[in-house]
């Protein structure tokens, strides 16, 4: 057995021909939908992060603000800005890039975000409300994640999900998407961490794997399940002296021996990736739509 490969470029793709028929649709109410970052100090991998937020943006003819701000800016000087941005009507979302220098409390500033225009779903009322299955958005990486199983055909009803990861960011939201009624989910959830002591045992029940444990290559093919889906979440940049940059990006999954189990699997790169700012852009334009009515 060969597995299928779920690409993110592909089910992006067809996630963004909708979504440029949402922004007409808003733009022949007068409506151009809006998206702010925030950027503290100028940590590399979150630069070509927000760099690319920024093209989407105006690829699909949205209005994108990048914010700025140094280093060493005060958490008073940063919840100054959001106050701005949440009273900023041509503003429909806004996200302040993570991480944050240390001296800033995380918690305080993403508590400071209207909900109403809390796109990264980090807020504890957005948190909440999708946990009772009821969310107003959804966290994009484990969304973009749900949106390829749906766009794939993969049937998840009933299914047994295991989570590999309990981060705020992919883990917990994640299980939390995945237990609730409705399309691309109906699933029985397992969640399995680092304090898991009979880890392997219980992915290797697993229906449809899920990793986001950050750890290169952790889940080998001894425990993923003949046949099972397998979405690789991790992004971990290796050593690899053939390799021009010196480098390469693996996932958390050992891709080589897994696929051969699989029966469908996301590549890294180019799996779950293009997903998650697919799914802000997603949410940016919900956020726009609300606003309108």
């Amino acid at each position: 057995m060969t597995a299928k490969l779920i690409l993110g470029k592909e089910v992006s793709e067809e996630i963004y021909g909708e979504l440029r028929q949402k922004i007409e649709a808003l733009k022949a109410k007068g409506v151009t939908p809006g998206l702010a970052v925030v950027l503290v100090g100028d940590d590399p991998a979150s630069q070509v992060y927000v760099r690319k937020k920024g093209e989407m943006c105006e690829e699909l003819g949205m209005k994108s603000l990048t914010v700025k701000m140094p280093e060493e800016t005060t958490q008073e000087e940063l919840l100054s800005k959001v106050a701005e941005l949440n009273a900023d009507p041509s503003i429909h979302g806004f996200l302040v890039q993570l991480p944050l220098p240390g001296h800033i409390d995380e918690e305080a500033v993403i508590n400071a975000i209207d909900p109403s225009k809390d796109v990264d779903c980090f807020h504890p009322s957005n948190v909440g409300r999708m946990l009772i299955g009821d969310p107003d958005f959804l966290p994009a990486t484990p969304a973009g994640v749900q949106q390829m199983l749906v766009r794939s055909g993969v049937e998840t009803a009933g299914k047994h999900v295991v989570v590999v990861g309990r981060s705020n960011i992919v883990g917990k939201p994640m299980a939390a998407m995945m237990v609730q009624k409705g399309p691309g989910a109906d699933s029985t959830v397992t969640v399995v961490h680092s304090r898991t002591p009979n880890l392997a045992e219980i992915t290797s029940t697993a229906d449809i794997l899920i990793v986001a444990i950050g750890k290169p290559r952790f889940v080998t093919a001894d425990m993923v399940k003949e046949g099972a889906v397998v979405i690789d979440v991790g992004t971990n940049r290796i050593s690899d002296p053939t390799h021009p940059k010196g480098s390469r990006l693996v996932g958390d999954v050992d891709f080589e021996e897994v696929s051969k189990k699989a029966s469908y699997i996301t590549p890294v790169p180019g799996g779950v990736g293009p997903m998650t700012i697919c799914m802000l852009m997603a949410n940016a334009v919900r956020a726009a739509e609300k606003v309108v009515g």
